[in-house]
């Protein structure tokens, strides 16, 4: 049975607090104002009878006399074969001029999947980017976060994983997009013919701050039905500091106490919660999580960054507009390689990380006038043709292409018994061998 309460007792950003009694946290309220609109509103702290709800669209034109009708619900998102192809705001509505959409109400922000329905992943999500799909391929299943700084090229990635993924939906969450940003997902998903296969949920940075928080809990929901119905889905979060600067700025708001940088003391939780919905069904789909995290300064310490790094898979830093080797780490990489995948990969994406890393101390050396050996000559020349080949954000290469483009950038650079790399495998794949 519905309740109503004709009086706000209080109202501070985008918070109003009610007396009201026999509520639910999370339920769902309405906020139906002296002209006639309506706007919608989720419990977010009882305190006896003094209810405080964060109103989606912000509380710009309500007042105190304004009628507040608690649904006895949830927040709920609507899921069907019609989000296909829309675009959809952080209130669950469509912002892309279309017509309404059709489908059945789910809630949002349940617990992760249940464990026992759970499988070991063991398939490998391609993306024919070299610096993932070589040397930290991605897992179906997979939880892992981009590491950048604003200014890095991190949603031009994401596009082209949308567009070169064999994944059979893909669900983009924007958080805090500018304008840019998210017509240049648009234009992307058009000019790249993968519309059809895409849903994309946007709150904008001129959007209330509330619907920030919602964003991601409607495309994981949407998300989890999806794979539940046999089907492979890749979800791509943007940008999760803005999800944790929502978080912050609405604790701030209710007089919580800050813990690490203002962040309140849930924000473990509540990053955790989203990434768990990570998740590979017994018997039918799977949801594949990426992820940005803006650090600000660049500071891997910082909040949201080091709690990101407890709870996900390893990382893809994104340095100077380039995935960065050693910065990057997919823990569940070992589960593929070698397995499902060609018996020389292992090999290959270790030993050409290692010369790597010997051509950057030869750039060193270098830099510091030291004479340079003929090894050390070959070595330069062989970082120089890394960073071309492999590095740039540019380069679109199938695994199995890029496995033989490290062979033959190893054989322009180095003899096959200066490689490090076992007999056996040189006298198959080495060019000419």
């Amino acid at each position: 049975m519905k309740t109503y309460h004709d009086r706000i007792n209080d109202m501070k950003g985008n918070l109003i607090t009610v007396t009201a009694t026999e509520i639910a946290l999370g339920e769902l309220a309405e906020v139906e104002l002296a002209d006639g609109r309506k706007t919608y509103a989720s419990v977010l702290r009882i305190n006896d009878d003094q209810v405080t709800l964060q109103v989606f669209g912000g509380t710009r034109g309500i007042s105190t006399g304004d009628r507040v009708t608690f649904l006895r619900r949830q927040m709920e998102a609507l899921f069907g074969r019609s989000l296909l192809g829309r675009r959809i705001s952080g209130t669950g509505k469509p912002i892309d001029g279309g017509p309404d959409l059709l489908g059945e109400e789910i809630e949002i922000g349940t617990p992760s999947f249940n464990p026992t329905k759970r499988i070991i992943p063991r398939e490998m999500v391609k993306t024919n980017i070299p610096m993932i799909d070589v040397f930290n391929c991605l897992v179906k299943s997979q939880k892992i976060p981009i590491f950048s700084i604003p200014g890095e090229p991190y949603n031009p990635l994401l596009m082209r994983i949308a567009n070169q993924t064999d994944a059979d939906v893909v669900i983009i969450a924007g958080m805090g997009l500018t304008f840019d940003d998210y017509q240049g997902f648009i234009d992307n998903a058009e000019q790249a013919g993968s519309m059809a296969k895409t849903v994309m949920f946007v709150h904008r940075a001129t959007d209330p701050v509330v619907e920030c928080l919602l964003v991601p809990d409607m495309a994981l929901a949407c998300a989890e039905q999806f794979a539940m119905q046999d089907k492979d889905v890749l979800v791509l979060l943007t940008d999760m500091t803005s999800f944790a600067d929502a978080i912050k700025e609405i604790a701030i708001t209710m007089d919580q106490i800050p813990s690490n940088r203002g962040y309140p003391g849930s924000l473990y939780s509540d990053l955790a919660s989203r990434y768990e919905k990570a998740v590979d069904i017994d018997g039918s789909g799977s949801v594949t999580i990426i992820a940005v995290t803006t650090m600000p300064g660049g500071d891997v310490t910082h909040p949201v960054p080091d709690n990101t790094g407890y709870i996900t898979e390893g990382q893809f830093y994104l340095h100077n507009k380039m995935i960065d080797p050693f910065g990057s780490l997919s823990r569940l990489k070992q589960l593929v390689i070698g397995k499902v995948t060609r018996e020389d990969h292992g090999d290959i994406a270790n030993n050409m990380v290692r010369l790597y890393a010997e051509s950057k101390k030869a750039k060193e050396r270098e830099s510091m006038g030291f004479k340079l050996s003929k090894w050390d000559e070959r070595l330069l020349n062989y970082g120089n043709l890394f960073e071309e080949r492999f590095m740039s954000l540019d380069v679109n290469l199938a695994l199995e292409a890029a496995l033989d483009l490290g062979w033959k950038t190893l054989s322009e650079c180095f003899e096959s018994n200066e490689v490090g790399i076992k007999e056996s495998l040189t006298t198959t794949y080495w060019p000419g061998g």
